[in-house]
């Protein structure tokens, strides 16, 4: 299977253009927000703008769920799929859905300055802070039985052909999801760096941490720790441990990409 991914930053317009790369590409299914799209259907799958948190979205996005993982990818490999299209805001976000899901790796990236104009991207992202509307690239009557009770508006989309003719790009749903109006929300350095200290200290090799340090960057966060650690434990294996261990519990629990991960034994206790 032939896997594609569309990369953007939120609301900056890939699943209004999803389903035209797909039909120029001939790409048969769409991954875009926890949803298997094939066509206008929706194949399998738990829409991320059904959740009530932005947190809880970015995980049902990611197929945090083994449950939810499975069931998409279960159902790719029954229908024998060709090609598959994962929209994601960063090229670690699509990675991680493609590991989530098997797939051996991302085959080709498409990123979204590359089919839209910067123009198209800022009344796109204004769209979206002002007024907190989501497309998904399906028909609204695919969603009502799962979105009831949800703002839903159809949004019917015409393209120019080869011949400079308008026609029908298919219809599109705009859904305005619970965690739109609950405005911003952030993670404070503290609560890394505690996810960090519980975890670190979880090893008895470590003593404390003397140093902390997290720098946030466009689509994840950079870190650096520096250790003080207990005499008797072979170090480069131990950093090794920390790393995995430290970079799951960041990106499980808060959902961000930890981009950069620098460990330092600065000295030894005995």
């Amino acid at each position: 299977m032939k896997v594609y991914a569309l990369v953007g930053q939120s609301g900056s317009g890939k699943s209004h253009r999803a389903p035209w790369i797909a039909r120029e590409k001939n790409i048969e299914y769409i991954i875009d927000d926890g949803l298997l799209i094939k066509g206008s259907n929706i194949v399998c799958g738990r829409s991320a703008k059904k959740e009530k948190t932005k947190i809880a979205s970015v995980k049902t996005a990611v197929f945090v769920n083994d449950d939810h993982a499975f069931e998409v990818s279960h159902a790719l490999k029954t229908m024998k799929a060709e090609s598959v299209l994962i929209l994601g805001t960063s090229d670690g976000m699509v990675k991680k859905i493609a590991e989530r899901l098997g797939f051996a790796g991302i085959d080709e990236t498409i990123y979204i300055s590359d089919i839209a104009s910067p123009e198209e991207i800022q009344q796109a992202l204004k769209t979206r802070r002002n007024q907190g509307k989501h497309v998904i690239p399906v028909p609204t009557m695919e969603l009502k039985k799962d979105f009831s009770g949800i703002y839903l508006d159809p949004l019917n989309v015409f393209k120019k052909n080869q011949n400079g003719y308008m026609e029908s790009a298919g219809e599109k749903s705009v859904v305005r999801p619970a965690f739109s109006y609950l405005g911003k929300f952030t993670i404070s350095e503290y609560a890394i760096y505690q996810l960090i200290e519980h975890t670190s200290l979880s090893f008895p090799a470590v003593a404390k941490i003397s140093r902390f340090r997290v720098t946030s960057i466009a689509d994840g966060i950079n870190v650096e720790v520096d250790y003080v650690l207990n005499y008797g434990y072979p170090i480069p294996q131990l950093m090794s441990m920390l790393r995995r261990a430290i970079t799951y519990e960041i990106e499980s629990l808060t959902s961000l990409n930890v981009k950069k991960l620098i460990l330092t034994a600065k000295s030894v206790v005995v």
